[in-house]
């Protein structure tokens, strides 16, 4: 069924996954291995920007990456880390982990694990603003750095860590949507160049940002920022149906997705809108009968703020 209204909580917990499936494993598997050895005594200090829902923390113990650490989530949405809390909580239940809920956040522990969770609701760059140089063993940014100004904000974000650190940055757009099958591959292209665009005019309080090909400038950008990069791969978004089917709740996905595209695009001046709305409606019923494949390009990075 076609969804009456979208949530952006309801699409991060969509999206983990599409995320799970699509994050370059040598990438990470390049992280795990140049992460230093903790304990309950010696955890490890990870920062997370734009940290939405908390799917990351939860990868990373999933996935073997984190066992002691102490883990400060960071999201401009207040709704995404009141949602993180209660997501997390209900994650740490699945997976027979005791927790025990705290002012700041959340702790967990089991065998082998302890995570202290510190959530926070507060503007990046307003938060940096109003702290101290801050130690840490690994940045995160995940889905986050083709949203901010760069490479500005990097600089900003890399000089706030006070010594040398790793990060870890994934699922960077990098200017490729594919949705198939073509319905009109003229104004299939006219209405994804467009879209495109829109991702380099975003505007905040006079102030451009985003950049719809940050994958492949985050290269040059994170050398600018002062940082080195170890590992970079891809990190393609395909949905696609199995037997008829997507998998887990890939479809609410895919109705998010298009429906993003009709409000970047529903009152642009050179898009005929009663061709696009018919546009977006067929997509819609593609998704409906299974039928939609979507495929979006981005690049993983990680290496060392020096």
């Amino acid at each position: 069924m076609i969804p009456e209204d979208y949530t952006f909580t309801r699409y991060l917990e969509a999206k983990r996954s599409v995320d799970d499936r699509s994050m370059n494993r040598f990438v990470w598997e390049t992280l795990l291995h140049s992460l230093p050895e903790t304990s309950v005594d010696n955890p490890l200090k990870v920062i997370e920007v734009g940290a939405g829902i908390g799917t990351m923390l939860a990868r990373m113990v999933d996935w073997g990456l984190i066992q002691f650490a102490e883990y400060t989530a960071i999201d401009l949405q207040a709704e995404n880390i009141e949602y993180a809390r209660h997501h997390l909580a209900r994650w740490a239940r699945g997976n027979g982990i005791t927790l025990e809920e705290t002012q700041q956040g959340l702790i967990y522990s089991g065998e082998d694990t302890r995570i202290e969770v510190n959530l926070v609701a507060a503007d990046i760059f307003t938060y940096i603003q109003s702290t101290e140089k801050l130690t840490c063993d690994l940045f995160v940014a995940h889905a986050f750095l083709d949203l901010v100004p760069l490479p500005d904000s990097l600089v900003q974000l890399f000089n706030w860590i006070q010594n040398d650190a790793l990060f870890y940055f994934s699922i960077n757009y990098d200017g490729l949507t594919v949705l198939e099958p073509v319905i009109d591959e003229t104004f299939d292209e006219l209405v994804l160049t467009f879209y495109h665009d829109t991702m380099n005019e975003r505007n905040l309080d006079g102030q451009k940002y985003g950049d719809h090909q940050t994958g492949r400038h985050l290269l040059e950008y994170i050398s600018q920022a002062g940082g080195s990069v170890l590992a970079a791969g891809g990190s393609d978004w395909i949905v696609h149906p199995i037997q008829g089917e997507y998998r887990a709740k890939e479809g609410y996905f895919l109705h998010y997705i298009i429906d993003t595209i009709y409000h970047a695009l529903y009152d642009h001046p050179l898009v005929d809108q009663e061709r696009f709305s018919h546009w977006i409606d067929l997509r819609h019923e593609q998704v409906e009968q299974s039928k939609l494949v979507y495929i979006a390009h981005q690049v993983d990075y990680c290496g060392k703020i020096e």
